[in-house]
């Protein structure tokens, strides 16, 4: 096998959650146009349904399939779904998140709850079930998106809840990866930096400055920046890889 066929997905069988918009998108559509079918996961079903239109103009088979990740049994419908079309399941994606501000003294339990639920529990989940179907084949490969906020206590945004919920993620990354290396199922993550979403859009001017500033590279991140890290860690490119976090950020976390 040639290095550039190492990277090719072609005919794999994919997954991503949180694919309706930003890196999540984005990444979906990168497995496409590195040869993967894709399923399109999110609880936004039109902007699901956008994002396949965009694999389909790829000649690649796709599927929008509604579903919340913080429910065991969407979870699980959705893996099923990809099953019954497509026969196995290769690649898996998380990438379902939200973020809330608060002052740590300040943070309901609410929103704590619904953060956590989102970004960690929904990640265990979905690592769950995808897990399950791989390791019947003894085969696959799962990349969850956790964040820079994983690594240091983020500013000047304050979002505790978020950070924890991140670092958890990580950690269950490198657990999924020490209890599946034997199985065939690798499992990493992608630590992204700051970067401009649907999600971030509505950051504050001086936020926005501050992330800058504080970013070697003088730009913060598109959500194409993310695309050749995730073709890697799907591919066979990355083969000896399991438990590990690359960090993309711009060289944020050096300073």
């Amino acid at each position: 096998m040639s290095i550039l066929d190492s990277f090719a997905l072609t005919d794999r069988k994919a997954l991503v959650t949180g694919a309706a918009s930003g890196i999540g998108q984005s990444i979906a559509i990168a497995l496409a146009e590195a040869g993967a079918d894709v399923a399109v996961v999110d609880r936004d079903l039109a902007g699901a349904n956008e994002t396949c239109q965009s694999i389909e103009t790829l000649g690649r088979q796709t599927l929008a399939i509604a579903a919340d990740v913080t429910l065991k049994n969407e979870v699980e419908n959705a893996v099923d779904t990809v099953l019954r079309s497509w026969g196995r399941l290769d690649i898996g994606v998380n990438s379902a998140g939200i973020a809330i501000r608060g002052h740590i003294e300040d943070i309901s339990e609410a929103d704590w709850d619904r953060v956590l639920d989102i970004d960690l529990k929904g990640i265990f989940l979905c690592c769950q079930a995808e897990g399950k179907i791989m390791l019947q084949r003894g085969a696959g490969s799962i990349v969850n998106i956790v964040s820079i906020s994983a690594h240091i206590v983020n500013r000047p945004q304050l979002h505790g809840h978020y950070n924890t919920a991140k670092a958890g993620a990580f950690q269950l990354t490198r657990v999924c990866a020490a209890e599946w290396a034997g199985r065939g199922v690798r499992v990493n993550s992608i630590s992204p930096g700051h970067t401009l979403t649907p999600m971030t859009a509505h950051a504050e001017d001086e936020t926005q400055a501050t992330w800058l500033a504080n970013t070697p590279m003088r730009r913060l991140g598109a959500p194409a920046d993310y695309q050749g890290a995730a073709v890697f860690l799907a591919s066979d490119a990355s083969a000896y890889m399991t438990g590990h976090d690359l960090v993309i950020d711009g060289g944020y976390t050096l300073w």
